[in-house]
């Protein structure tokens, strides 16, 4: 169709999608810009003004007496507002919180007992005085900086550089791997029974997988738990170990991906398996060659759910593993980082990148599949 006379609806159709897609990516954009922030400016601006210039009003106290020095029958006090800050370049300045920028950077102020206080631009500052001066505590100085933008990979260095954090992203991969693997075997073979072989009650056990859907993960979990502590005590199995967690999680993940490969399945072409049957094959047969190779469309659609799902998870992990140093999964780990009260920004956008690696590796990989498996039976089914 030619743009010139394409519809009103069509152009609304279009912004709107648009709309959608950046507000869907304003956010992630903003936590990867925050992440890569020195941490100094993410606490006191926004990431939408990383690329301009911020402003600031910081004290600083200036050393002692006993650092003073003569010179030229004078006694100075100096050193520099900005060093360990993060540089910049000083606009203001004071000497009482009242009169925060009172003196232009270069001008010399004269202090409350005839001492003479001069800032420069760059920093650096001199306190003067025609007499010895004497006290254990430093001048305050106010100050007002104007500081560039900075970036820096230090905050993703402080968070893969911390203890346990090689321990605890392994841990992730063995809870999550299993997790992802075990229902996708099991609801396969489901979903072939439920979409091809006829039996009693098939109906009614479709409808209960379909209800088991709208089950709250937090309202089971703690009789899921009692139920396996109490086979595991009854097989002498230990109650915190990855088997727990993968039949929790296989549990939880089974309605969803009978639901979905059932759906697919019942899509396919009867007239092949027909002609599968009619040359001898069993249904173990059909299913192997036939259904599964056609079928992965699907798989790969509820692979990238339920890994996101088991990897993106700490309620579960916490319950099943525990909270132990050697079991502790990544995202437990990361929790622990921010501290108790939940501050530290420049970790908590790093961490969040660091946690998505895996899964966008997981999804690109398989994303051509996603619509497809997605869709595939909504239209008609077995």
């Amino acid at each position: 169709m030619n743009p010139s006379t394409r519809s009103p609806l069509t152009w609304a159709v279009h912004l709107s999608v648009l709309l959608l897609v950046i507000l869907w990516t304003m956010p992630t954009a903003g936590l990867l810009i925050s992440s890569l922030r020195d941490k100094d400016q993410l606490a006191v601006s926004g990431w939408w003004t990383a690329l301009a210039t911020s402003s600031r009003n910081d004290v600083a106290r200036a050393p002692s007496a006993d650092s003073q020095v003569e010179r030229d029958g004078k006694f100075v006090i100096s050193g520099n507002l900005l060093e360990g800050r993060g540089g910049g370049q000083i606009s203001a300045f004071g000497f009482s919180s009242r009169e925060h920028g009172k003196f232009k950077a270069g001008e010399t102020a004269e202090l409350n007992d005839g001492e003479r206080l001069t800032v420069q631009g760059d920093g650096s500052f001199e306190i003067v005085s025609d007499t010895k001066m004497e006290g254990s505590r430093g001048q305050r100085i106010f100050y007002t900086a104007a500081t560039p933008p900075r970036f820096t990979i230090d905050n993703y260095i402080e968070v893969l550089s911390a203890a346990g954090i090689g321990t605890s992203f392994l841990n992730s991969l063995t809870v999550a791997i299993p997790s992802t693997v075990i229902p996708i075997l099991i609801a396969a073979f489901a979903a072939y029974a439920l979409a091809w072989m006829p039996f009693p009650g098939r109906a009614i056990l479709l409808a209960v997988v379909v209800g088991l859907l709208v089950v709250p993960l937090q309202m089971s979990l703690i009789p899921l738990l009692q139920l396996y502590n109490g086979v595991g005590a009854f097989f002498g199995v230990p109650a915190k170990t990855y088997m727990g967690i993968w039949l929790a999680h296989t549990g939880f993940g089974l309605p969803l991906a009978i639901y979905l490969l059932r759906n697919y399945m019942a899509g396919l072409p009867r007239e092949i398996m027909e002609s599968a049957r009619v040359d001898g094959a069993s249904d173990f047969d059909i299913f192997v060659k036939i259904i599964l190779p056609l079928s992965f469309p699907a798989l790969a659609s509820f692979a990238i759910f339920q890994f996101l799902w088991t990897w993106n998870d700490l309620l579960v992990a916490i319950v099943f593993l525990g909270a132990g140093e050697d079991s502790l999964v990544l995202t437990g780990r990361l929790v622990n980082l921010l501290g108790s009260r939940g501050g530290n920004w420049e970790i908590l956008t790093a961490s969040a990148f660091i946690t998505i690696v895996v899964p966008l590796i997981v999804f690109f990989a398989l994303q051509r599949y996603l619509v497809r498996g997605l869709l595939a039976g909504s239209v008609k089914g077995g």
